[in-house]
């Protein structure tokens, strides 16, 4: 089984509450119709518990689709073409260091809480495997031992599946209780402004190792698992 992650856009003029129901009513139906067998969508709608935002390209949905082979995704493509203006596709490699255990909801309810996803680019002073090690092998423990993570799902971008897609080589979703949008003591598990600072400190130092924060992008999302895929 293959994971293919799509980045969506909103066409102008549709506005916000069609585009998540287009998204989340026919066009899931449509989808998993036609072969998917996991489905999740992330969209940044009203919804969603707002957070950091950093966005030069904007899009409004990411789309997760679980396929037997990505040899087979034409099908699927085309049905998200109709709803976005513009659409970016990858074969990704999931890992999820951490499950979410905590607020399991219903297929088809947005999961409570502060849903950021983040888009990123691997630095040019860096060659590939030294940014995977300094990411997967180095980070993934600093950011789920400062940070009050319930779900942890990095996905990296093997190569694009459609023309002029975004130079990205990753996309990370992390969600937090929603208090944590709020309250940096509790986005950073610190019970002491102190705690808090040092906890800061180690999580900037670690990133700094493998992102370019002049190409980093992140939104605040809703999220919605429509099927869960059976590996």
């Amino acid at each position: 089984m293959e994971k293919i992650v799509y980045v969506g856009w909103k066409p102008d003029g549709t506005a916000l509450a069609d585009f998540r129901g287009a998204l989340l009513g026919e066009t899931a139906r449509a989808l998993l119709a036609r072969g998917a067998r996991g489905l999740t969508v992330l969209l940044a709608d009203e919804q969603a518990v707002q957070g950091l935002r950093i966005s030069q390209r904007g899009p409004a949905a990411v789309v997760s689709i679980w396929v037997d082979s990505a040899s087979q995704r034409r099908p699927l493509e085309a049905e998200l073409a109709r709803v976005t203006a513009r659409l970016a596709g990858y074969l990704a490699l999931e890992s999820v260091p951490v499950v979410n255990t905590e607020h399991v909801v219903p297929l088809g309810e947005r999961i409570p809480g502060l849903y950021n996803v983040a888009f990123l680019e691997k630095p040019d002073r860096l060659d590939y495997a030294t940014w995977l090690t300094h990411w997967q092998g180095e980070h993934t423990t600093t950011a789920i031992e400062t940070q009050r993570t319930f779900l942890y799902v990095q996905n990296v971008l093997v190569r694009p599946l459609t023309a002029d897609a975004p130079p990205w080589t990753a996309i990370v979703e992390e969600a937090f209780p929603a208090a944590a949008a709020t309250d940096p003591l509790c986005f950073y598990t610190a019970t002491t402004p102190a705690e808090l600072a040092a906890q800061q400190r180690r999580m900037m130092a670690s990133c700094e190792q493998f992102i370019d924060f002049s190409r980093f992008e992140t939104l605040p999302m809703s999220a919605y698992v429509l099927a869960r895929a059976a590996v």
